[in-house]
């Protein structure tokens, strides 16, 4: 091996090129995702959160009478594994959109993956500003009065 007697050292080397991954590696986080949501969907749908003693309560609504936006959630999942879109939404629609929204973005994730092309999803401050002033009306209107509609 050369060495370089100025400074002691080996000389550099030129970078290798990176080493395209197969598919089945490029899709392995994307099914492990999958694997996950499906069996976190899977446990809900079978274990009714609208019985009592199966889930803990929403510290938040236990403590303070307020719901989060998350409150209904369960209930939402449970409803939208058994195709009951209608109480999926009545217990809590953000949560239905936010399922969509997740089945959108893996799709996209898993073309892009396959194709060995960059993920690249990253929401712009905007949106990502929008979507949480949208999260924070819906938590307040299902607080006063007049959402009562919006209670899970």
């Amino acid at each position: 091996m050369d060495v370089d007697h100025r400074n002691n050292t080996a000389p550099a080397t030129a970078p290798t090129p990176p080493v395209r991954a197969g598919l089945a590696a490029r899709l392995a986080a994307p099914a492990g995702v999958l694997a996950a949501v499906a069996g976190a969907f899977a446990y809900v749908g079978a274990v009714d959160p609208g019985e009592p003693g199966h889930y803990p309560a929403c510290p938040l609504l236990q403590f303070t009478g307020v719901y989060c936006p998350g409150c209904g959630g369960l209930r939402s999942a449970h409803a939208f594994v058994h195709g009951d879109l209608t109480t999926a939404l009545q217990a809590n629609a953000p949560a239905v959109l936010g399922y969509l929204a997740f089945t959108v973005l893996w799709t996209v994730w898993v073309v892009r993956a396959a194709r060995g092309r960059p993920v690249g999803i990253a929401p712009g401050p905007v949106l990502t500003w929008t979507l949480g002033a949208l999260l924070l009306v819906f938590t307040v209107v299902r607080n006063l009065p007049f959402g009562g509609w919006l209670h899970p």
